[in-house]
């Protein structure tokens, strides 16, 4: 999945530079760059993108279709207007050219990316043209490859993922020969290089968290919390202590705060039936284990003495659980985009709004600060009765605005602390915390006691003991995966470990070196061990089954909420992702996956960042507690 700038395509864009952009997005590199109409000295390619082993390739996208092209040449295309009449037009792969050439003249303005003693740049570049409305039959039939050479060309075919002739691999084998001088050697780009190209290209995302967009992370995944069911009294007591009105819980990694949120919901729920109750996460499959953990509390006992008289199913109607984006999409009928607008009106008085007796949020520290705002004119002024649950060391984005900003409504006095963790050994939890500590730029804002200007909650650990991290380095991911494969093997023919309590986290699916997955998978089925790649596409996600007794592999970003008994990081010298401008969503990514373990965590990787670096000192100062030398080879 290649890193888009910007990270949505704006409203204004055709359909087919939206389906262009999909595209990319979801069948390049994950080191590669693509920017959507940036501004370069006055003009706006379509869409450049930028590569370590491809370099530089600009691509010009025309909706046209058979019918609106009349004569073209080299130099002009002749096109039907819209309203009857004829324009004629630069050739689009003369545009792509010139757009091309701006940006290298800016680029050879700095000697450190010009090749030795000369004033051509250490790198190629090319452009190209995609004709989103026109399938390479057409190119055919009406010799269009005789005014633009096949190699310079995408057709519709070429860039739809539905169509059947589709390929990812001939795309960006495509992409990758669009240079008017093949370079049999190609220079790969450091990411000193791609750097100083961002620089001198785009001072709009110079490396600056002033610039940086929000980044909203892939849908979330929850697990059942069964392991922490010990603590479900604890939690239901803590969701009964919260009086009325607007309440704020911040707690730690594995503190069952979701557990908190469902219990007040169901005790909403019970004391008032005729409340119109709203649930809201930020992923789906995230909203649909809620949903069913909500339910499945609504119709159980609150106590021993009360079997016989559970909450009656009719009241479940008056509960709605959604992940934010579907319960925008089927209450409001509109994007999050458009919210800006919905708000302006609100202030102005102008807007219909659902009204919710509760509205209770999990995970809120992703929530952005238009989405709380939108969500305070949705909460019945009369009971107030808004639940926000968070944990800001687990935050991906960076919320700006204080709560009380974000709302209108003041927390203080009305918040709870959640500061021991119940998921992970006392071990996961100090190693997890040491890291977080060292790294974070946020490790200034770290305190405890009251909650008020409290940003992150160092956690306190239960007496639960277990293994010491496993920190292991090698020379190559082959080597890495074979350790990771004996590993669970080992874990369970010795531990008992079922596989569906296993998973393998990555942060990077490929490289335009390395296919991770790939080596993940074909590890996994070398040594015959089940597994499913949850985060293969959207569908993988909304079908994860939790106990369907296979390894489960899946990104860090998708992982958040979900734990198991084993965890393995694998190829951690991909972060800090060198393309990820905010260290502290790396810190926190990292930190994230850490603690999705409960008993095992294995930490890997045959590189060097900073991060490896840290861990490669954690190693030396001790001796974690491994499997056995000769049971994992």
């Amino acid at each position: 999945m290649a890193y888009m700038v910007p990270e949505t395509i704006p409203r204004v864009a055709t359909a087919g530079e939206r389906m262009l952009f999909e595209c990319l997005k979801n069948h390049l590199p994950s080191d590669y760059i693509v920017y959507y109409e940036p501004e370069i000295r006055g003009r706006r390619p379509d869409f450049v993108i930028i590569g370590p082993d491809l370099g530089l390739v600009v691509l010009e996208v025309k909706d046209y279709t058979g019918n609106t092209i009349y004569k073209i040449n080299n130099d002009d295309w002749t096109l039907h207007k819209a309203d009857g009449g004829m324009v004629t037009t630069k050739s689009p792969l003369k545009q792509a050219r010139d757009n091309a050439r701006l940006l290298v003249d800016q680029l050879k303005k700095d000697r450190n990316l010009l090749q030795e003693n000369t004033s051509y740049l250490k790198f190629s570049y090319g452009y190209g043209t995609v004709f989103t409305r026109l399938k390479q039959e057409y190119f055919l039939k009406h010799n269009l490859y005789h005014v633009i050479e096949p190699q310079f060309v995408l057709c519709q075919d070429e860039i739809d993922s539905d169509e059947d002739g589709f390929s990812p691999e001939v795309l960006l084998e495509k992409i990758q020969g669009m240079f008017t001088v093949p370079n049999m050697r190609r220079y790969v780009l450091t990411n000193e290089d791609i750097q100083a190209i961002r620089f001198h290209l785009f001072p709009e995302v110079r490396i600056s968290a002033e610039f940086t967009p929000p980044v909203r992370h892939q849908d979330q995944l929850l697990l059942s919390l069964h392991n922490i069911k010990t603590m479900d009294l604890h939690q239901e007591n803590m969701a009964k202590q919260l009086g009325d009105k607007h309440r704020l819980i911040r707690g730690v990694a594995g503190s069952g705060k979701t557990l908190v949120l469902a219990s007040r919901a169901r005790l909403l729920a019970k004391a008032h039936p005729e409340w119109k109750i709203l649930v809201l996460c930020y992923g789906i499959a995230l909203s649909k284990s809620l949903k069913q953990m909500i339910e499945k509390m609504m119709n159980e006992p609150e106590d021993l003495f009360e079997m016989m008289n559970t909450l009656d199913s009719t009241s479940e109607s008056k509960l709605e659980v959604y992940n934010f984006h579907e319960w925008l999409t089927q209450h409001l009928r509109m994007k999050d985009t458009e919210i800006p607008a919905l708000l302006e009106k609100a202030g102005q008085k102008e807007a219909v709004f659902p009204m919710y007796d509760a509205i209770l949020i999990d995970e809120g520290q992703d929530f952005e600060p238009d989405w709380l705002k939108l969500l305070s004119y949705c909460l019945n002024p009369n009971t107030q009765s808004l639940l926000l649950v968070e944990d800001r060391a687990q935050s991906i984005f960076k919320r700006k605005a204080s709560l009380a900003q974000d709302i209108g409504l003041d927390f203080r006095g009305r918040s709870k602390i959640l500061t021991i963790n119940y998921r992970n050994t006392a071990q996961i939890v100090q190693f997890a915390w040491n890291f977080f500590q060292s790294h974070s730029p946020l490790q200034n804002k770290v305190q405890s006691g009251t909650i008020e200007g409290v940003e992150i909650i160092p956690p306190q650990s239960t007496k639960r003991r277990g293994p010491e991290p496993i920190i292991q380095r090698f020379r190559n991911i082959q080597e890495e995966m074979n350790f990771v494969s004996k590993s669970i093997n080992f874990l369970n023919r010795e531990k008992k470990i079922p596989y569906s309590d296993m998973a393998i986290l990555y942060r990077v699916k490929n490289s335009h070196r390395i296919s991770y997955i790939d080596e993940i998978k074909s590890s996994l089925a070398k040594h015959e061990l089940p597994y499913t790649w949850v985060t293969e596409n959207e569908k993988s996600k909304r079908s994860f089954l939790r106990e369907d007794n296979k390894v489960k592999i899946s990104t860090i970003d998708s992982a958040k909420g979900l734990d198991f008994r084993v965890v393995f990081i694998i190829s951690v010298e991909n972060m800090p992702f060198p393309l990820e401008e905010r260290v502290e969503r790396e810190v926190s990514l990292l930190y994230i996956g850490m603690t999705r373990a409960l008993e095992w965590l294995f930490v890997t990787y045959s590189g060097d960042s900073i991060f490896t670096q840290y861990l490669d000192q954690v190693a030396g100062q001790k001796q974690p507690t491994k499997p056995r030398e000769k049971e994992l080879g």
